[in-house]
């Protein structure tokens, strides 16, 4: 096995090859949440489609919304609805024996289990002990720092225990790390050494030639006005109210410019705290299927994201595919992924609107900021 892939692909073959799997391999992925708005739920679905060519693939999963890729199964389990029930249930799941067991002994059919988060992890442990099952866990990065409530607290450094450092992780045949910045944190935390496995784009929906006219039609944006773009769920993680301080020091400067806001609100209290202090020149475009994802690619200039805790950030990618700058904060797996635009010294806000209003004058004057990176 190599210590680094580029794709899940390569990485599965070499697993079949390494445990002498040859013929019609059934695989099982596994995450809490199958759903676009969270960042697993879209790897998971990229995953199943790319294995969905040569294996049997299920997707189990505790909730969810999307639709499977085509050939791929889908199971959910189940959850309750009342985010406080959601979390409860969650950490209690294996408390749960009917489904545990019930579940567990699915597993068995297969070849190969890839868990991607807690409880899940739990399945595909019994799935090993049991069954003799291959099980593979895929560690993300788990932000506990980004949390200042005191039950959010409680909750995310529970998870983060049990994702990270738990027996049931150390037990696993295969641990993935989603970018060499993961890889390193759970060494330092846990001392579990891992495989890194890059994030992929679907290249079947984020292709080129797209027109982002119909982005700008929509929201009534002149294709002389700048347009910054942010992609990935509103919540405090994201450091989205320091993008909209950021946004306003730009504006003294590009006073037309745009900023649009793609992604589900987890907290209302946090949406209505932003749309309070922000004006009609900022875009909440809410929830976006992967579908339309491109035409916001392409209408925007630059592609902007205050976060200061990440395991990869697809959205880096997704951007640049289109030809599409960023600026970010230098935190994390970013001087992996950013390959053109700049990397910010973290909370700088005033050196942050700096780089985005050069970015966007490039733009104004025909020049180009493509294929620079700096490090502030």
């Amino acid at each position: 096995m190599r210590d680094v892939y580029y794709s899940i692909v390569d990485f599965v073959n070499d697993v079949f090859k390494e445990n002498g799997i040859k013929e019609s391999p059934k695989v099982a992925i596994m995450g809490a949440i199958f759903s676009g708005f969270d960042g697993v739920g879209r790897v998971i679905e990229l995953q199943a489609k790319k294995l969905s060519k040569t294996c049997d693939v299920t997707v189990i999963a505790l909730e969810g919304d999307l639709k499977p890729p085509k050939g791929v199964k889908l199971k959910i389990i189940g959850a309750p609805k009342d985010f406080a029930l959601n979390r409860t249930y969650r950490l209690l799941f294996p408390l749960n024996f009917v489904k545990l067991f019930k579940y567990a002994r699915m597993l068995k059919e297969f070849d190969l289990v890839i868990a991607h988060q807690y409880p899940m992890t739990v399945l595909a442990y019994l799935a090993k002990r049991f069954f003799g099952v291959k099980y593979c866990y895929w560690h993300h990065h788990i932000p506990a720092e980004a949390y200042t409530d005191f039950y959010q607290k409680i909750y995310i450094k529970s998870i983060e225990y049990l994702d990270e450092k738990s027996w049931i992780i150390k037990n696993a045949d295969y641990i993935c790390s989603v970018s060499k910045f993961s890889r390193d944190l759970l060494r330092s935390k846990a001392r579990i050494d891992s495989i890194v496995v890059y994030n992929e784009i679907d290249e079947e929906k984020f292709r080129g030639n797209v027109d982002g006219a119909v982005i700008r039609d929509k929201y009534r944006i002149s294709k002389d006005d700048p347009v910054i773009l942010y992609v990935g769920r509103i919540h405090p993680q994201k450091n989205v109210h320091t993008l909209l301080q950021v946004f306003k020091v730009v504006k003294r400067e590009l006073p037309n410019a745009k900023l649009i806001l793609v992604g589900k609100a987890i907290f209302g209290e946090y949406l209505d705290r932003l749309k309070s202090v922000s004006d009609d020149s900022v875009i909440f475009a809410g929830y976006v299927p992967d579908e339309e994802l491109p035409y916001y690619y392409a209408a925007c200039d630059v592609y902007a994201t205050c976060s200061l805790s990440e395991g990869f950030n697809l959205p880096l990618l997704e951007s640049q595919r289109y030809g599409k700058p960023v600026v970010a904060f230098d935190i994390g797996p970013h001087k992996e992924i950013v390959k053109s635009g700049y990397l910010i010294e973290p909370m700088d806000v005033e050196e942050f609107a700096r780089k985005l209003i050069f970015v966007l004058n490039d733009n104004k004057t025909g020049k180009t900021s493509g294929g620079r990176i700096c490090y502030e």
